[in-house]
Parts: structure tokens; C-alpha cells; sequence
């Protein structure tokens, strides 16, 4: 049902599950196990798995804390999408590589809720795309120190209010990692 035209296949994007970024996460290793599963299932069934990784003043490129968990390993030909905002889209080629594999639905999932998992399906979203939020296999850092609720809040109320999200001729919608549809 996307709006982008010519754009049937799903993706799977798996966002800065980074090892600094995932370290004192929530929930961090059963997240990354159902991430894994994903990956596998997605590989099995030939649904690209495309991988952001994210890098900044904090989380330096190519440093021990930058690579991705020891669990997840990126195979040959897989892309992989460097950025430095929020936003996966944001100043980086994800559309171009989205483009190239003719994806116009996203089954997302990674690091942080309340960042940017929240802004890269809220980008895709007004982009045109259909967006699956995986809502067992997203996480977030707890943050009650500066004042945000507990980190299993965070997860519970975005996956509420995605999946009601809506706009014309886009589909939103959050499914656990063991009911996510891959391929049609």
C-alpha cells in the first residue's frame, strides 16, 4: 500500500544495534537474540537486511564501541547505511539503497526508541513508506535521571501510538518479532 511507486519488496532495517549504543539498553540481550532471529529469518527468506550505524563526536567510526554487537554480523552484499543524525534518511544514500532493492515497505527495528528509531520511522513514514515497527525487538537506554519514564514505558507507548498511525495510501503497523511477515 506505500505510496512510492514500482516499490513491492519489504526490507528489513536494523538500526544501531552498535555496541556503545546497546550496552546499558533494556532488555539488551533478549532484544538483540529476536533481532538475530530476524536477521535469519530475512536472509532466509531473501529479504535484504539493510544496516545503520551510527557514528558522532561520541560513538567515533571505526572504534571498538561503533562496530555492531558481536551478534549481528553483516554479510556480503548487505548494505550499509553510515549517519550521523537521527533520522536514518537524513544526509545519508538509505533511499538510494532503499531505491536499488525496490523496497517500498520497512520492518524496523534496532536502538534507541526514543531517538532514532523514533525519528527513522517517523522519516520513512512521511517519505511514503510502509513501516512495521518490531515492537519486541526495539530498545532504549534508561533515562528516568533527566526525567523520561522507565525504559519499558518508552517501548510500551511508542509501540502504542504507531500503531495508530495513519496516512493516505501508507500502511503503520507494530508486530512482534515472532508474527512479523518478511515477504508477502
Amino acid at each position: 500500500m506505500t505510496t512510492l511507486t514500482d516499490r513491492p519488496a519489504t526490507a528489513l532495517l536494523v538500526i544501531d544495534v552498535q555496541r556503545d549504543v546497546v550496552v546499558e539498553s533494556h532488555d539488551r540481550d533478549a532484544v538483540v537474540s529476536r533481532i538475530v532471529t530476524l536477521v535469519d529469518r530475512a536472509r532466509h527468506e531473501e529479504v535484504p537486511v539493510v544496516w545503520v550505524q551510527h557514528s558522532d563526536e561520541e560513538l567515533a567510526r571505526g572504534s571498538e564501541g561503533w562496530a555492531f554487537v558481536p551478534e549481528l554480523v553483516v554479510q556480503p552484499g548487505e548494505s550499509v547505511v553510515s549517519k550521523a543524525f537521527g533520522d536514518a534518511f537524513e544526509d545519508t544514500d538509505l533511499e538510494q539503497v532503499l531505491l536499488k532493492l525496490g523496497a517500498g515497505q520497512l520492518i524496523v527495528a534496532g536502538a534507541q526508541t526514543d531517538a532514532c528509531i523514533r525519528s527513522t520511522i517517523h522519516g520513512a513514514f512521511t517519505r511514503g513508506y510502509d513501516v512495521v515497527l518490531v515492537g519486541d525487538a526495539h530498545t532504549v537506554d534508561d533515562h528516568r535521571q533527566w526525567g523520561a519514564p522507565a525504559p519499558e514505558q518508552v517501548i510500551a507507548h511508542t509501540n502504542l501510538y504507531w500503531q495508530f498511525q495513519s496516512a493516505p495510501g501508507r500502511s503503520a503497523g507494530v508486530a512482534a518479532a515472532a508474527d512479523v511477515a518478511l515477504s508477502a
